[in-house]
């Protein structure tokens, strides 16, 4: 008889590392500009003399560190009920332009990133998560430095490039993407109310989350990630809890 499931699995998390790749999300944090703020409210709280303390949270699904589901640009995309516990531990995958990032503010992955990452570890598996490493997170939790807006209130942040989507999710069949800033386009696309690239992904079935936070201490390739989130039925996005194990 084999060895129970957890005797087996308990000796190769022991070793490893746990990086929380979730921001704590709170009233006054960087937002989607239409979205409004979010408002708790302490329902019964021991410090008052209660006996227990119980919050109302009133947020929008896409809140701090978040899962969108195909669903949030999709009309009959899959909803978070509807996204199988299989997806939420998955191969990641790191695609790292943060030096490029400190030189441009604009700066967008390439096709000749993914050729170099695939040099150096081998073809993007199938069913992964890759996560585009900008260092922007650092700027979190500041509203301004987020947004990066010139005088002209154009938002210089970086995001994910057409023929690098193009290729993860034709080519290479990824599970989903995830990115440090508020959103999958960049911010020059965002400024003028183009989403087509985060259209791309979620109208191709793939889910995203955004907001990451702590891809700076991450390995390439070799990680897996595990994303988790609420279930809401028909939910069009929700607060996710994201951290890998490497």
């Amino acid at each position: 008889m084999s060895a129970p499931f957890w005797e087996q699995l308990a000796p190769l998390l022991s070793a490893r590392t746990f990086t929380d790749l979730t921001h704590a999300f709170h009233p006054g944090q960087p937002r989607f500009a239409a979205f409004p703020d979010e408002q708790r409210e302490a329902l019964f709280d021991m410090a008052r003399g209660d006996g227990f303390t119980a919050h109302r949270y009133s947020i929008v699904g896409q809140w701090g560190t978040h899962v969108d589901p195909p669903s949030h640009f999709i009309r009959d995309g899959r909803t978070l009920d509807e996204l199988p516990v299989e997806e939420m531990v998955l191969p990641l995958v790191v695609l790292d332009i943060t030096s490029r990032v400190a030189e441009d503010d604009d700066a967008t992955p390439t096709l000749a990133d993914v050729t170099s990452w695939e040099e150096r570890h081998g073809s993007i598996p199938a069913g992964s998560f890759v996560a585009l490493r900008t260092g922007w997170s650092n700027r979190w939790p500041d509203t301004e430095a987020m947004a990066n807006r010139d005088h002209e209130g154009i938002s210089h942040t970086p995001g994910w490039s057409q023929e690098v989507l193009r290729f993860l999710v034709e080519e290479r069949n990824v599970a989903a993407v995830g990115h440090e800033q508020t959103d999958t386009d960049p911010g020059v696309s965002t400024s003028r109310q183009d989403f087509s690239l985060e259209t791309y992904v979620l109208a191709s079935d793939k889910w995203q989350i955004e907001l990451l936070a702590n891809l700076d201490g991450l390995p390439e390739s070799g990680a897996a990630l595990v994303a988790t989130w609420a279930k809401p039925l028909g939910g069009s996005g929700f607060p996710a809890r994201v951290f890998a194990i490497h």
